[in-house]
Parts: C-alpha cells; sequence; structure tokens
C-alpha cells in the first residue's frame, strides 16, 4: 500500500501565505482543514503576524491595506475614487478608500476606519462587479470601468468638479470604452439622461 505523504501543517500554512502574497485569513485554515494550534505556532515565532480579526500577514510582507479592509468589511467594493486608481484612470493615489455597500449596510465601523462609504439598492449593488488586483497583487473587489463612471456622475456633487470633468474626457478615449454598456446601466440607475449629457459632449 502506498502512503502519500501530506504536507507538514506549518509548511503549507507558509505555502498559502506565498500563493497569497503574503495574507492568510483563518476561512484558508479551514479549507485545508488546518487546525489553528499551528497558526499560534507561527504567530508565537514571529512568522505572521495579526491585522485584524481573521487576516493575517507573513512578518516580512508590507501589510495590503485593500485585502485587510475586504476581509474586514465583506460587504465593501472598492469604487468611485478607488476604482478609477485602481483602473488606471487616474495617478492620484487615494487618500481614503471609497467603497460601496448595499442600503441599510451598518457602516459604523466601516466609516471609523476612515473609508468613504457609498449607498445603493441592493438590486444594483453587485452591478459591474469585477475583480482586480490591489498593488501588492492581491485579488480585491470592485468595479468595471462603466459601473465607475456611472457611480462618478450619480455623486458627482460629493465629488471635486475638476475630478469628474478629466474621468469623462479620459474614458470618452479610452481604448476599453463600451458605451453601450454604459447607457444600460445608466437606464438601470435612472441616469440616463445626465449620462447623454456629459458623454456626448465629450464624444
Amino acid at each position: 500500500m502506498i502512503v502519500k505523504n501530506k504536507t507538514n501543517p506549518i509548511e503549507k500554512i507558509r505555502e498559502i501565505l506565498r500563493e497569497q502574497n503574503g495574507i492568510l485569513l483563518t476561512s484558508d485554515l479551514t479549507k485545508y482543514g488546518i487546525p489553528r494550534t499551528y497558526l499560534s505556532i507561527l504567530e508565537k515565532n514571529g512568522e505572521v503576524q495579526r491585522i485584524s480579526r481573521g487576516v493575517y500577514s507573513a512578518a516580512n510582507y508590507m501589510i495590503d491595506e485593500m485585502v485587510s479592509m475586504q476581509s474586514r468589511y465583506k460587504g465593501a467594493i472598492f469604487s468611485h475614487e478607488t476604482a478609477l486608481y485602481l483602473l488606471e484612470m487616474t495617478d492620484r493615489t487615494p487618500l481614503f478608500y471609497s467603497v460601496t455597500v448595499p442600503a441599510k449596510y451598518n457602516a459604523t465601523s466601516l466609516k471609523g476606519s476612515g473609508a468613504k462609504v457609498y449607498f445603493v439598492n441592493r438590486a444594483l449593488y453587485l452591478l459591474g462587479l469585477t475583480t482586480m488586483k490591489s498593488p501588492h497583487g492581491n485579488d480585491i473587489k470592485t468595479f468595471n470601468l462603466e459601473r465607475t463612471i456611472c457611480d462618478v456622475l450619480r455623486n458627482r456633487n460629493q465629488m471635486d468638479v475638476q475630478f469628474v470633468n478629466v474621468t469623462l474626457k479620459k474614458y470618452v478615449v479610452h481604448k476599453d470604452r463600451n458605451i453601450d454598456r454604459l447607457y444600460k446601466y445608466a437606464m438601470r440607475f435612472r441616469i440616463q439622461k445626465i449620462v447623454r449629457e456629459y458623454i456626448e459632449v465629450l464624444l
């Protein structure tokens, strides 16, 4: 009978950390059936550090704040100014994170962390959802280009006017723009008139 070699739990944790750019969630331990005792051993040895509840990082890695935030606040999706940064529509590094959450989401703690929080109807919450890489190379949830343009125009009064104008000018010449999708999204948000007024002047 051939017995397969099982990976040592501590080595498996190290492997997960390498694969996930230094980030480990306690849910990863559950996924691989690793008792938390082994995580505690690595923490005592100084190999890992606790970032927040259920989120750890390798001690020699720079903490990925974006991953940490989404791990703590599962309902938060990076949007508006932060989405534009991730989509390379602006080189302005966000001073704070802008996120969208569904209506009636308890965002007290999220706001307390310094995030700018936008609320949206639950039926439209996941429209245009996509996954991108954080500056540290980890997967994070954000919105696609057209959803972000709709968000910017919906909340234009809460944003810098010049920033909004520059964003729209960049969008109309963007190689991946999809005007049809933009108008479909605008219809869902009931801002068709606003979108047409801004976009058609620039086309």
